[in-house]
């Protein structure tokens, strides 16, 4: 049996970008009939940061309608457009207070934790999810990366809102998350895990999906994973060494700057694992073109990891740029890599539709 994986990346507002994806998907399915909610369709969704509020919008029960998920992505780019620029609000006062984000935070976490609670529910747990779902985040006192799972009985009670908080805590954006394990609680006190971004380890949290598969017997028997991989846009702006050799630890960590520390680890990691993937899903390895495999009519149909991804020609590749002009070039951008990437998505769309 065929287990079909989707996995999206973190990259804060850029996020639009797979939601847009998505979307096209979901049409694409409907014009073979299949109407279904779209985690009906997909065995497990993992995402991280940015992917993990998209992961977890489709895969988790909607407040008081517990057998409709909470988004879908028609409403998940809505989110996007829409509430972009209260999450990534930054006062004046706040500006000037925190040093444009060296003293501190960049951001208050509170209107994404708002829109956070409101869309999933304040109790909902991961155990709860419609789906296979996988959330990535980092405990930063335990020095340890965390897998917020159902495909794993140990790691399932979280609430999903907080794991959501927790992988979206992008160090210099947002103040880590105090995330509840509730496991813990059996043994008295409930304890929080300081929790920043999942982006730190695990942008693409593709491999850590292959792998909670395989925990679950994804690959015995004759079965298999199917993976499909979205990015959010790779940076393509070059970092001068000119300007690098005199930046130091403010230089490479200023948001000011976009944080290029933070772009290089989680660009490094992304390219990195679909790479992996690509040699282990894929018996004859399509070519990989501008951090995409490359689908063709002759391949499509022995392909099992599909990675849609592009650099970001024309788009700013902050992670906080939600000004409109911005959020209308990244969903033309979103829009654009569908097209480019119509094959992937068609065989995507044909095997889903497949009983």
């Amino acid at each position: 049996m065929t287990k079909f994986i989707l996995s999206i990346d973190g990259g804060g507002i850029r996020g639009l970008i797979p939601a847009t994806v998505l979307a096209v998907l979901q049409e694409k399915l409907a014009n073979r009939g299949k109407t279904l909610p779209l985690y009906r369709y997909f065995h497990m969704i993992a995402g991280t940061s940015t992917g993990a509020i998209i992961a977890a919008g489709l895969s988790s029960p909607k407040p008081k309608q517990p057998t409709q998920p909470a988004a879908d992505p028609k409403t998940l780019v809505d989110l996007y457009k829409k509430k972009g620029s209260e999450i990534f609000d930054i006062s004046i006062f706040r500006k000037i207070s925190s040093w444009d984000g060296i003293l501190e935070e960049r951001y208050d976490a509170a209107p994404l934790e708002k829109i956070l609670k409101e869309m999933l529910g304040p109790k909902t747990l991961i155990s709860d999810a419609l789906t296979k779902l996988l959330i990535t985040g980092y405990d930063i006192e335990a020095r340890r990366a965390v897998f917020m799972t159902n495909a794993d009985k140990d790691h399932e009670n979280f609430y999903v809102w907080q794991a959501v908080r927790g992988s979206s805590a992008a160090p210099t954006y947002f103040e880590p998350a105090l995330v509840e394990n509730l496991t813990m609680s059996k043994h008295g006190e409930v304890p929080s895990l300081p929790m920043i971004d999942g982006g730190v380890f695990a942008n693409d949290p593709a491999m850590a999906a292959y792998v909670e598969g395989s925990k679950l017997g994804w690959r015995d028997g004759g079965d298999k994973m199917v993976i499909l991989s979205l990015g959010t846009g790779s940076a393509c702006r070059k970092i001068p060494y000119q300007q690098a050799k005199r930046w130091g630890a403010a230089g490479w960590l200023n948001p000011a700057n976009d944080t290029p520390l933070i772009s290089v680890l989680m660009q490094g990691q992304s390219s990195t694992a679909s790479y992996q993937l690509n040699k282990l899903l894929n018996q004859t390895p399509p070519a990989f073109a501008d951090g995409a495999t490359v689908i063709t009519a002759a391949n499509r149909a022995t392909t099992d990891y599909f990675r849609l991804d592009a650099p970001l020609v024309g788009v700013n590749d902050a992670l906080d740029d939600a000004t409109p002009q911005n959020i209308a070039k990244l969903e033309r951008f979103g829009q654009t890599l569908a097209q480019k990437h119509d094959q992937a998505l068609e065989e995507i769309a044909d095997r889903l539709s497949t009983p």
